[in-house]
């Protein structure tokens, strides 16, 4: 796998763009969808999304601004924020949902609680990477790689775990990774979902065999468990730990944040890749302003600029010739482990029920 120090060097030159020029990362007026999708109406729309960390919220926010949308971005993990769209599907408090993946939009969909639209850019994305099924109701934005990272200026690249598994079967990395003390994240689920997968027996419970809930158990008791308002990059500069889960975006940031250097793990198998969707909430009053809104995030030129911004991986292919080349080619090298979402989705909620009850201790 290609290594993320690199993106370091891009994420510093980006802000120093923004600061000397203070227009690097924003979007770029043109005649395409990105700028016909004006706003102007006054609504405020609420924006509910599991990616506005890192200064996602508020660039989004500057931005869609500057484009004449007034919104308000409400955070939350990927699993909360799901849960809070069904829960309130009767009575929508969000006009639109972002940052999620399949396997959680499909959820929602599924609950009656999202809407179809085609977006002005569908023509610009795969759309297989979004709703499979007809009435697609979410469209695919950005492409996000689930990863075990390591502290390189402690730990070499021979002497590195080479799969997660390795964590809790060889002394060298007992209690020296973080594990996980809650569920509600994408990032946390998709690592289990990535594990689980590995050990299907559709005759085990909840379709995984024993030894895949004991890889489960052993990750949880040999791990050092998070720490409440702690980030991970802060445990592995002070020396607490030395590795942990983290999607692929936040690392180049955070390198220079906490100043450590991160590799990442290549496990044989691949890495489970997450696509982050757009889409329209079911009965908001605020329809029209809110498929402009869509018109306009997941257009070429704002999806550049956010991936500019934040080293992401955009899938509109207009965008994707914005984004860091670093990026590009991290991609173009990454190898996605192959996951039966299907088989995910149907078993994710009860995996997490157990795991709750029975492990995380």
């Amino acid at each position: 796998m290609r290594k993320f120090q690199t993106l370091v060097a891009a994420a510093v030159a980006v802000t120093l763009l923004s600061g000397c020029g203070g227009s690097a990362a924003t979007p770029a007026a043109s005649g395409d969808s990105s700028s016909s999708a004006a706003g102007g109406s006054g609504e405020t729309l609420v924006i509910y999304t599991n990616s506005n960390g890192e200064g996602r919220g508020e660039w989004l926010t500057a931005k869609a601004a500057e484009a004449g949308f007034k919104v308000e971005v409400v955070g939350a993990g990927g699993a909360d924020a799901t849960n809070k769209l069904i829960a309130e599907k009767n009575n929508p408090i969000a006009d639109v949902a972002f940052g999620l993946n399949n396997m959680y939009f499909a959820q929602i969909k599924a609950a009656e609680a999202i809407e179809p639209y085609e977006p002005a850019w569908a023509g610009e994305v795969d759309g297989a990477l979004g709703d499979a099924g007809d009435d697609k109701a979410y469209w695919p934005l950005v492409q996000q790689a689930i990863l075990l990272g390591y502290n390189s200026d402690k730990i070499t690249a021979d002497a590195a775990p080479k799969d997660w598994t390795d964590l809790w079967t060889k002394d060298e990395f007992k209690s020296r990774y973080e594990r996980v003390t809650g569920l509600g994240t994408a990032t946390a689920q998709l690592v289990f979902a990535s594990l689980l997968t590995r050990y299907r027996d559709d005759s085990g419970d909840l379709g995984i065999s024993d030894e895949g809930w004991k890889q489960v158990e052993q990750y949880f008791q040999n791990g050092s468990p998070a720490v409440a308002k702690t980030d991970l990059f802060a445990r592995i500069a002070s020396g607490d730990v030395d590795m942990g889960q983290m999607p692929s975006s936040i690392i180049a940031e955070r390198e220079k944040s906490f100043k450590v250097n991160v590799e990442t793990v290549a496990p044989s198998v691949g890495v489970p890749l997450a696509v982050e969707q757009v889409a329209l909430v079911k009965g908001t009053d605020k329809k029209e302003e809110a498929q402009k809104f869509i018109d306009w995030f997941g257009s070429a030129d704002v999806q550049g600029a956010w991936a500019k911004q934040f080293n992401s991986m955009p899938v509109n292919k207009g965008a994707a010739a914005q984004a860091n080349p670093e990026v590009v080619d991290f991609f173009a090298d990454v190898k996605q482990q192959d996951i039966d979402w299907n088989f995910v989705q149907e078993n994710m909620g009860a995996w997490v029920e157990k795991i709750e009850l029975e492990y995380m201790t």
